[in-house]
């Protein structure tokens, strides 16, 4: 249903080497490179953008979630943050108070990303 989504940043470089790393972990390839603008991502194209902060003032945290393809993927998407120095909200690990309706599975990591964001990656399982 979404072709794609961007958020606006302060320092797209930096967010480069964040997102390059998490999505990375998740299978996820740059996509689009227009430095010092804006940069793309995705698996079949670009997905997910970050662009210059250039309109609005303040911050207003924005939460998104990255589908990984296994649970070891999650793991790498972690670790992945850590080694370019997020700070981890929740470690890896099963949510059941999200499981619900078909959901029978919902494993995800919880990381910031430069600008503060609440980027997350999760597997998720369903009943066939």
């Amino acid at each position: 249903m979404i072709d794609h989504v961007e958020i606006q940043v302060a320092d797209v470089e930096a967010s480069a080497r964040f997102y390059d790393a998490v999505l990375g972990a998740l299978g996820a390839e740059r996509q689009e490179d227009k430095l010092p603008c804006a940069l793309a991502w995705g698996r079949r194209g670009p997905e997910f953008w970050v662009g210059r902060h250039r309109f609005g003032e303040g911050f207003r945290e924005t939460h998104i979630a990255f589908r990984a393809p296994s649970r070891a993927a999650v793991d790498d998407f972690l670790a992945a943050a850590r080694s370019v120095g997020a700070e981890v909200l929740h470690e890896a690990r099963e949510w059941p108070e999200y499981i619900g309706g078909p959901l029978t599975g919902y494993y995800a990591a919880f990381v910031r990303d430069p600008d503060g964001n609440n980027i997350e990656a999760n597997h998720l399982t369903f009943r066939e």
